[in-house]
This record gives C-alpha cells, sequence and structure tokens, in this order.
C-alpha cells in the first residue's frame, strides 16, 4: 500500500508540476541544447572520480553476481554519457562563417530595471542604455486618449488606491485622462524594488523615479521619433460599453501618423488588419503567433513576435528565408540571448539592458573543434578508468597473497622464522614459556591460610 500511495503521488505531482510549469519544462530544454555540451563533460569527469570506489568494491565483492550488477550499471551510465554528444543539438555548434548578425534589443515597457516600467524616465533609459526600440501596450482612455499601461488595472503600478480608493479594481480604460494624469507611476518600483537595482541608484535618479507619471502614447512616440528608435506595442481593444470601442484603431493611427514615421511602428493588433494595411502600408505588420508562410504573406507580415520557447533554428531560417524576421520575447539571460542569436532571431525584447555587452555567443564552436573536444574527453577518461581498475586489482591480489603466506607459515609444524623456546639456551630459563619452572611455580595456587 506505502508503494501504491507513493507511486500515485509521484504521478500526480509530475502531472500538476508539467501543467503549472509548462513553460520552464520548455526553458529546461532549450537549456541543454547551451549547457550540454558542458555537462557531458562534467558528468565525465563526475564517473572518473567515481570510479576509485566502484573499483575498490568491485574486487571486494564475494559474489560474482554482485559484481557483475555493479559493474553493468556503472559502465552503462559511463557508456551513455560518453555517446551522449551523438544525439546532442545546439544551434551554436555551426560551421565558422555562418553566424547571422547579433539580435537588436527592444526594451521592454523601457528599462524595467532602471526605471519604472511604462513611463518617460524608463523609455529615456532604456535609450541612453542602446536600444533599438521600445515595447509596451497601449489602453484608450475613456475621453478617447492612447495611454500606456500593461495591465487591465491601474493598482500593480500606481496609487489608485490612495487617489481613487473606490475604484482600486476599476478597468484602466474607464478613467479619463485627467484623472490618470493625477496618479503617481513610480513609487512603487522604489519600494517593491522588483529587480534588486534600486540600490543602484543615484539619489537624483530615485528622486526622478519616485515623480513618474503614466505618459501617452503621444509623448512615447515623440522620444521614438526624436531618437530613432522603432516601437512595438500591443493595442488592447476597450470593454464593452466603452466610447471609442468601435474606433479605437483610428485613433491611434491618427497620432501614430502625426508624431511618427508609420516605417518604425511594428503594429501588433490583429484586428482590421487587411483595412490598417490598406491605410497605412507602411507600417510594420507583426504577428504574435506562428502561421503558415502563405497565411503570412497573405496578411502582410513581417515580423513574428513569439515566446522564446517556440525557438527553432529551423523555424527560424523558414521565416527569414521569405524576409519575415522574428522577434522574441521575454529574453533576459545571456545563454537565452545566445541560444536566440544562433538560431538567427532578429531581435529580443528583454529587461536586461545588458545584454547590449555580449559579443558573441556562449559556447560557439565548430563541429570538427567539438568533436575533438568529446573524444579527447572520453579518451581520457577510459584511460584513468582502466588504471583505476588495475591498480586496484594489483592491490587486492597482493593481499590475498601475503595474507595467504602469513597463514601457511602459521600453521606449520616448523618455521626457521620461529624457534622452539623449549630447545632454545634461554627458553629453559623463560620465565614466561608455558614449561619453564618458574612460569609453573608463579602459575600454582597458593593457599595463604595457615
Amino acid at each position: 500500500m506505502g508503494i501504491v500511495v507513493t507511486m500515485a503521488f509521484s504521478v500526480s505531482a509530475t502531472a500538476v508540476l508539467s501543467e503549472v510549469w509548462s513553460k520552464e519544462w520548455k526553458t529546461l530544454l532549450l537549456s541543454l541544447q547551451v549547457t550540454a555540451p558542458f555537462l557531458q563533460v562534467g558528468g565525465v569527469l563526475l564517473m572518473t572520480l567515481l570510479s576509485w570506489p566502484i573499483a575498490l568494491h568491485f574486487f571486494r565483492l564475494n559474489k560474482r553476481v554482485h559484481q557483475v550488477c555493479l559493474l553493468g550499471v556503472y559502465m552503462s551510465v559511463l557508456f551513455s554519457l560518453y555517446l551522449v554528444p551523438l544525439a546532442m543539438y545546439s544551434p551554436c555548434i555551426r560551421e565558422a562563417g555562418t553566424l547571422g548578425p547579433k539580435p537588436t534589443l527592444l526594451g521592454r515597457r523601457g528599462a524595467p530595471m532602471l526605471a519604472p516600467e511604462n513611463t518617460l524616465m524608463s523609455f529615456e533609459s532604456a535609450v541612453e542604455a542602446g536600444v533599438d526600440g521600445f515595447e509596451t501596450d497601449v489602453t484608450i482612455s475613456a475621453d478617447g486618449v492612447p495611454f500606456v499601461m500593461h495591465d487591465l488595472t491601474l493598482q500593480r503600478t500606481t496609487n489608485v488606491e490612495e487617489v481613487f480608493p473606490n475604484r482600486t479594481h476599476t478597468p484602466a480604460a474607464l478613467f479619463t485622462w485627467s484623472d490618470v494624469q493625477q496618479l503617481n507611476a513610480g513609487a512603487w518600483f522604489l519600494s517593491w524594488d522588483p529587480f534588486g537595482t534600486v540600490s543602484s541608484l543615484s539619489p537624483k535618479q530615485r528622486a526622478l523615479a519616485a515623480n513618474q507619471t503614466v505618459p501617452s502614447l503621444e509623448e512615447v512616440l515623440d522620444v521614438a521619433n526624436r531618437t530613432g528608435r522603432t516601437v512595438l506595442f500591443d493595442l488592447r481593444q476597450p470593454p464593452p460599453g466603452h466610447p471609442y470601442r468601435d474606433n479605437y484603431l483610428n485613433i491611434t493611427l491618427d497620432l501614430i501618423h502625426t508624431h511618427i514615421n508609420s516605417s518604425q511602428v511594428l503594429w501588433l493588433p490583429s484586428d482590421q488588419r487587411e483595412e490598417i494595411q490598406q491605410v497605412d502600408p507602411e507600417l510594420q505588420q507583426t504577428a504574435g503567433r506562428t502561421a503558415s508562410i502563405q497565411e503570412l504573406q497573405d496578411n502582410h507580415i513581417t515580423t513574428l513576435n513569439l515566446h522564446y520557447s517556440t525557438m527553432s533554428l529551423q523555424h527560424v531560417s523558414k521565416y527569414r528565408s521569405v524576409n519575415i524576421s522574428v522577434n522574441l520575447y521575454v529574453v533576459n539571460q545571456p545563454w537565452l540571448y545566445s541560444l536566440a542569436w544562433c538560431s538567427g532571431a532578429s531581435s529580443v525584447t528583454t529587461n536586461n539592458m545588458l545584454l547590449r555587452d555580449i559579443h558573441t555567443p556562449l559556447l560557439l564552436v565548430t563541429p570538427e573543434q567539438y568533436s575533438v573536444i568529446w573524444v579527447l574527453t572520453d579518451l581520457v577518461s577510459a584511460a584513468l578508468i582502466v588504471c583505476v581498475f588495475i591498480f586496484h586489482w594489483w592491490r587486492e591480489r597482493g593481499l590475498h597473497f601475503w595474507s595467504g603466506s602469513r597463514q601457511t607459515h602459521e600453521t606449520r609444524p616448523y618455521s626457521k622464522f620461529r624457534t622452539d623456546p623449549v630447545e632454545s639456551g634461554w627458553g629453559r630459563w623463560n620465565p614466561f614459556h608455558s614449561e619453564s619452572p618458574t612460569r609453573a611455580l608463579i602459575s600454582l595456587p597458593l593457599d595463604l591460610n595457615p
């Protein structure tokens, strides 16, 4: 019953974790494309170190079946590690000269590690950090003003609870622009410190962050136009009953036409895409899902905005062959950025501005170079393991030999290494010899009573 309960719990836990951590499992599998070569070398090194206690225990086992089981398990794991590179895949193991250009960076909601997200300070910080564009989300206010806000409500990133305590959970789109302008959008960043970076800000930067407000889309487009950055944004349709629910796309398009070159905008909304394309063909039509090349071309898609878990060198190469670029989100770790680079991604959306300092992918080697590393690792490991087993065989054989010789000498009736003390001159008077008169006298029982 205990075994059944344990197995049932294990299966249930695995199923739950697989569902809850579905993206994390994909991330783990992706990470193996970068870390597997290092893990293989580390695994071989570990098995080589384990050969010492394994060999010692092997030669001291008395039953042949136990020896076979121990050696069989050890050798199975060892040879599996030796042959892992045959099934290994990494886009960073490639021929010299085939690596594409470095992916450009799109600051996710500006530079959220350096300033409160979706504020002018955040977008200006992203420009100073050297990003090539911004990514943000746009909401239409109740009086028809587009402003940047990621969440459905204002609760997380503003002080709406203090200013409008009865409207904390009200959708952001139901606030007027004058209401939104009354809110502070930076104090939460200093108190929550979401990325642990507040301590790196100067007093002047902290004071600036503490006084940030929610910017309008017009202000963000002005920053992008002035600095020559691209803008990727998703436009959220207002809720039912909103006065601008039916013409929110036209309001946004009019704003774009008066504040920025349309070619700098990656248009992500999928509603009325054909009509939008006819009105403004210079917009970079962007899709948020994969589709057949024919479908993408029919919708005039020039860019795909995909989660990094869908990353594949084959898919990216297929899209790039027909001039469809791929942007991956959200890429924050250097190893993930390296993988995106090797896979051919054109750009990545990131919180981490330090990715700009990466000048070459991690583990960028040619197949020939990796083959040399692989073969040398396996050969050196195999040679060391053979030496360890030979040493323990010789050592255990020597111990058995000397142990057997000592036992033979002790059981023989006469040995030149031992002298009978009775027949020796000193032995007759040795008080500790069993037949010595003195020894015998000492050993007699004494009656001390008169």
